[in-house]
């Protein structure tokens, strides 16, 4: 019975087990890339996620609109950095024409240095923070901008809430360029373009030059009892050459008579009826100046939101 049959394999009673098959060994997935698991994932534990710091992370391209961006921005600020060295140069010039330096602290030129040298600084700072890609200008020139944006406001608050002290202040200032006319060359072409721009003469008559130490008629000069010739109704001696002396003796006559030499009204009430006429230009202009300002912080903000997401 030795030579009996064999037992079939995998049968009941101690016989040998079919080994089973290995299972497939999962592919290492490479950090940062995604394959579909092809088994089924019950038993096996979830894989690990990818550590940004072993360099895993890809860094975004700019896109078109954003280099265009940039591009714009650091043009816009190089056209206004232009501007104000324009500026600037101009008040200088202004400054060293004269030739001495009395009275410098008040000269109206100064307005043209700072108004100058404050837009030429802050167009340089958005200027390079564009070309450079650098967060730190580009936040100074957004903070610069602000700034400014916020006292222009705070400038037509003002304005508007002290309108009526405003005017006696403008006469104040119309009566300071008055006693000082002919000593003051700034002062007497903007009394002069006054004048001449608005038709009128004195703060509130012709005779307010009377005050004048050079146009009273107890100087003796050959200015006495006389009115500038911005006042004249016809300034003009051969249609080129101003006349200096066409309101020679005016203070002397009547209001009848001087009425056809020299303009009556005074400027005060002149400046006051302009001023009113054109405020909507005024308020456009202060618009259009704030839209501009805005525009380019608006650009330097994503500008700066493109470097940050870059880096």
């Amino acid at each position: 019975m030795a030579m009996g049959r064999a037992r079939p394999r995998g049968a009941a009673g101690g016989g040998e087990r079919v080994p089973l098959l290995p299972q497939v060994s999962r592919l290492v997935e490479l950090p940062c890339a995604s394959s579909d698991d092809d088994s089924d994932g019950a038993m096996d534990p979830p894989a690990p996620e990818p550590d940004p710091a072993e360099g895993c992370s890809v860094r975004r391209a700019p896109s078109a609109f954003s280099r265009c961006v940039r591009h714009l921005a650091f043009l816009w600020n190089l056209l206004f950095l232009l501007l104000g060295l324009l500026v600037l140069a101009m008040g200088v010039w202004g400054l060293l024409a004269k030739g001495s330096e009395a009275g410098m602290s008040s000269d109206p030129m100064l307005v043209l240095v700072l108004v100058g040298l404050s837009a030429s600084t802050v167009s340089m700072t958005g200027c390079l923070g564009a070309l450079r890609s650098s967060r730190c200008l580009l936040r100074c020139f957004v903070g610069a901008v602000l700034g400014l944006a916020g006292l222009e406001v705070l400038a037509a608050v003002l304005v508007l809430a002290a309108r009526h002290r405003l005017r006696d202040e403008l006469r104040d200032l119309l009566l300071l360029c008055l006693l000082r006319y002919p000593d003051e060359p700034d002062l007497r072409l903007l009394v002069d373009e006054l004048q001449q721009g608005l038709r009128c003469c004195g703060l509130g008559s012709y005779r307010d030059w009377e005050s004048n130490p050079y146009f009273n008629c107890s100087s003796a000069g050959a200015q006495a009892c006389s009115v500038p010739a911005s006042c004249c109704l016809q300034p003009w001696h051969n249609s080129s050459v101003v006349n200096a002396l066409c309101a020679a003796g005016v203070l002397r006559l009547g209001d009848a008579a001087a009425g056809t030499v020299v303009f009556m009204e005074g400027c005060v009430a002149q400046l006051g009826a302009w001023l009113h006429g054109q405020a909507g230009a005024i308020v456009a202009g202060v618009a259009v100046l704030v839209l501009v300002e805005a525009f380019g912080a608006l650009m330097a903000v994503k500008v700066l939101r493109d470097i940050t997401a870059w880096g």
